[in-house]
């Protein structure tokens, strides 16, 4: 099998658009029904479910309280765009933050979910997002670890990266597989 990956000269959000175009059209060519999309605020998950019509897409958001403590970041009028295009909203703790992200912030010091993520970020940022709502989304029940799926991350703002993979749930992380990387930035 042959696959062609395309590499954006920069990352971030003026890729989006055409993550959604690639992404869409690999669906199409492997027979895969459904998209796990990454959005902060939601203006990435607005573009994804009018690009990705016909697909199960799923949204995957930062956790309320991420940056704000009882604030969350994806709008209402996002939100409810999204939801009146049939695609699914899930809001949940980081895979790789969590827990994690307490030590650090107490102790000023690593822990084994931010060395994962970190090595991950060694591909690209939106790698690590991908594979990480990919696990969000199986830990709440929203797709299977026995579909292939396709996961979108971004860097920063927007999506710039887009992968095929076989999501597992965050207890199996190691046995998580990216198939095909289909884009993401070349630096």
């Amino acid at each position: 099998m042959q696959s062609r990956t395309v590499y954006f000269e920069r990352p971030g959000s003026e890729n989006t658009d055409e993550v959604l175009r690639i992404a869409r059209q690999r669906a199409e060519e492997l027979g895969i029904r459904t998209v796990v999309v990454a959005s902060t605020q939601g203006d990435t998950a607005v573009r994804a479910v009018k690009a990705l019509q016909g697909l199960r897409v799923v949204i995957v958001t930062h956790s309320t309280g991420f940056r704000e403590p009882n604030s969350q970041e994806f709008t209402e009028e996002n939100r409810q765009i999204v939801l009146s295009q049939g695609a699914v909203i899930f809001t949940a703790t980081h895979i790789f933050a969590g827990i994690s992200r307490a030590v650090r912030n107490k102790f000023h010091t690593y822990v084994i979910g931010d060395i994962v993520a970190n090595t991950l970020r060694v591909l690209g940022d939106g790698l690590k997002v991908a594979c990480e709502v990919a696990m969000m989304a199986a830990d709440g029940g929203l797709v299977g670890t026995d579909e292939e799926i396709i996961a979108i991350g971004g860097t920063g703002r927007g999506a710039d990266t887009a992968v095929v993979l076989t999501p597992v749930n965050s207890q199996n992380f190691f046995d998580l597989r990216v198939k095909e990387i289909l884009c993401k930035p070349r630096f």
